[in-house]
């Protein structure tokens, strides 16, 4: 490491992913159909991520939310005919969540239409200046991702 431990910095970093979040929300919800919002996109990317079947308290310690948020954001993902929720065959009481047709072509679509913001900001941001911090991000996501299991056991 070739920096001095600085918690102002470190909290200047993490204050401008913050806003980079929001603001990228706020693009990805002006794509999506009334009555989804990031949450639900993030879910429908999940599971096309990692697999179909997942079971929803599985998904809620995936994103660090209570199973009664994960199981709002999927009530809204079934309610919309994006995912389907089905027995899970391992205990025969829980359940399983699986995308449909609608899902996977509505996660799809999205990501097209979010092609116009990407040009916008292609004209706008030097694109090998992104490239260039995407490994670092990506690093520091994995490292937290790590951290969170050892911090979850401690």
């Amino acid at each position: 490491m070739t920096h001095d431990f600085d918690p102002a910095m470190i909290f200047d970093f993490f204050k401008e992913v913050g806003i980079i979040e929001q603001l990228s929300r706020a693009r990805l919800e002006a794509r999506l159909p009334d009555g989804l919002i990031a949450p639900h996109f993030a879910v429908l990317n999940h599971l096309t991520m990692r697999g179909d079947g997942a079971v929803p308290i599985d998904m809620a310690r995936a994103f660090q939310v209570p199973k009664t948020s994960m199981t709002h954001t999927i009530k809204g993902l079934v309610q919309h005919g994006l995912v389907d929720l089905r027995a899970n065959p391992d205990d025969g009481r829980s359940k399983r969540v699986w995308l449909t047709e609608k899902g996977v072509a509505l996660r799809q679509e999205v990501i097209t239409a979010l092609g116009a913001d990407f040009a916008v900001l292609a004209q706008g941001f030097d694109m090998a200046q992104l490239a260039r911090i995407k490994p670092t991000l990506t690093a520091l996501r994995e490292y937290l991702d790590d951290a969170r299991d050892v911090t979850a056991g401690s």
